[in-house]
């Protein structure tokens, strides 16, 4: 699960980076991110935050929630390789719905990494 801290969840926030951010486009994912963003919020953790866009697009609800609950997996994972005070938001497409788990993460880092958000991990 995504720890709280590293969640986006306000609507500004959310257009901000999707407006604002560099943006990088997969075969199942498109990655929108804002370098160095300026939280408005007081949360004390300067790490990354994620949000997912997983639109009905992708298909029926149970296949959203399974590709939202994947995506927040792997931010979990990347928490401590992305560049802090980053805000990214991942926008799922029609095509991640059958892709697997290794490959979205593939697609996610890739996407980083494109991005120059990928640093070396904060917790060693």
């Amino acid at each position: 699960m995504l720890p709280e801290p590293h969640r986006l969840r306000r609507r500004a926030d959310f257009a901000s980076t999707v407006r604002r951010g560099k943006r990088a486009a997969r075969q199942d994912v498109v990655v929108h991110a804002l370098a160095d963003a300026k939280a408005e919020s007081l949360v004390g953790d300067p790490g990354p935050r994620f949000g997912l866009v997983v639109s009905k697009a992708v298909g029926p609800a149970v296949i959203r929630h399974r590709v939202a609950r994947r995506l927040r997996h792997i931010c979990a994972s990347l928490v401590d390789e992305v560049s802090e005070g980053s805000y990214v938001v991942i926008r799922a497409l029609p095509g991640s719905a059958t892709a697997t788990s290794a490959e979205l993460d593939r697609q996610l880092r890739s996407g980083l990494r494109k991005l120059d958000l990928l640093s070396v991990s904060r917790s060693g």
